[in-house]
């Protein structure tokens, strides 16, 4: 009988990678939304020959109200932190750095609907600090049933896990 394989605290992401990931991401992501949006007004500014469209849509997005403006901000957000955790396959900028990635309890690497709770979770207010609770897990990744993991730690344990699964099968 094979025991499966079960991500465990012992292999969670410390607090500090955590704020470093978030960090780190947060800049990237800032970056990104901030790059293509100038992109695409200057892009439009040097061949339109009327601007008074994009004048009017910078006028108006400047007059948002406030709480319109932090939910779409929010829905961007999510929308590329989910783009950038699906095609890494859990492994953001701020991942890559500290050596840390997203999995699911059984140690594979979340699905696309997984990926989806856990960005959109992101803007439940407050969510940022959430890992720093005793067991270090933020709302984003209980909501979607991810686990941030140090990857030295998760690799040794899990070839340890299959190691001692194939003490006494019979080789061919």
């Amino acid at each position: 009988m094979t025991n499966t394989f079960k991500v465990t605290p012992d292999l969670y992401a410390t607090k500090g990678n955590r704020f470093v990931n978030y960090i780190v991401d947060l800049i990237i992501i800032l970056f990104v939304f901030f790059g293509v949006i100038i992109g695409f007004v200057l892009l439009f500014y040097s061949f339109a020959e009327n601007t008074s469209s994009v004048d009017s849509l910078l006028n108006d997005m400047e007059n948002t109200n406030p709480i319109l403006d932090r939910l779409i901000t929010a829905i961007i957000l999510a929308i590329i932190y989910f783009a950038l955790e699906t095609l890494t396959k859990g492994r953001s900028v701020g991942k890559y750095i500290t050596k840390t990635r997203v999995v699911l309890e059984d140690g594979s690497i979340p699905t696309v609907v997984n990926f989806l709770k856990r960005s959109f979770s992101r803007m439940i207010p407050f969510d940022a600090f959430s890992y720093l609770g005793a067991e270090g897990r933020g709302w984003h990744d209980t909501i979607s049933k991810t686990y941030v993991v140090d990857i030295a730690k998760f690799e040794a344990k899990k070839m340890s896990h299959t190691e001692l699964d194939q003490i006494g099968q019979i080789q061919s």
